[in-house]
């Protein structure tokens, strides 16, 4: 039985300088200049639009129940970024648009549940407030606990703790630990600069030069008929 009951106030987040060069870069460039193996389950979807960007705050919860997360809404602080762990519980809602609502107007960056949530058409017509989640059912939650507050938790196969950094867009999410924070934006310029190169390639002389495609068909022997 989930009997934990812990809250931790908080904690060391990384210079805000890091994490804003993170911003406007695509997750799929992200992904795959860490390994390709950065990204949390696809079956967590974004609910509307816009990059999701800052400080991983999290919460751990028992299914269907949000006890915690109304404790952690006043504990957040701006550019901060709500992940609860809800152990994957697809039938009932952890939070809905009020309570979106009031993280919005503190500042928060967005909320990743890895659970469920309601009122899915209001929260997805929030400007500048992108909302993830594993699933949407109209039942509510419990409010009993217990849970934890800003410990390691697991979202979508992923562990995050407190502090790592939170990119995410309509691809997916990734969770980048600050450590390695700027060696990763270093190596997603390069990876921007090659492609808008290729891209301009492709839209003035018709051509995606990839002279690897031969070499890996020679390497695995392939046969080509004419």
């Amino acid at each position: 039985m989930y009997t934990a009951c812990r809250i931790i106030k908080d904690f060391k987040r990384p210079d805000p300088e890091l994490v804003k060069r993170f911003r406007g870069m695509p997750v799929a460039n992200i992904d795959d200049n860490m390994g390709r193996t950065a990204a949390v389950d696809a079956s967590i979807v974004p609910i509307g639009k816009g990059q999701l960007l800052g400080t991983a705050f999290t919460i751990r919860v028992p299914q269907g129940d949000n006890l915690m997360f109304h404790a952690a809404m006043d504990l957040a602080k701006p550019g901060d970024v709500i992940l609860i762990d809800a152990g994957g519980f697809e039938n009932r809602a952890i939070f809905g648009e009020l309570m979106a609502a009031y993280c919005r107007s503190r500042g928060i960056a967005g909320i990743v549940c890895d659970g469920a949530i309601r009122d899915c058409d209001g929260i997805s017509q929030m400007d500048n407030f992108p909302v993830y989640a594993r699933s949407v059912t109209p039942d509510g939650p419990y409010k009993n606990g217990p849970g934890e507050i800003n410990v390691p938790v697991v979202i979508g196969g992923k562990t995050v703790r407190p502090g790592d950094i939170i990119v995410g867009d309509q691809d997916g999410i990734v969770i980048i630990a600050p450590e390695i924070a700027g060696e990763v934006a270093d190596a997603v310029l390069e990876t921007e600069k090659k492609e808008t190169a290729i891209m301009k390639e492709i839209l003035e002389n018709g051509a995606y030069l990839r002279p690897w495609v031969s070499e890996k068909l020679k390497e695995i022997n392939c046969e080509i008929i004419n």
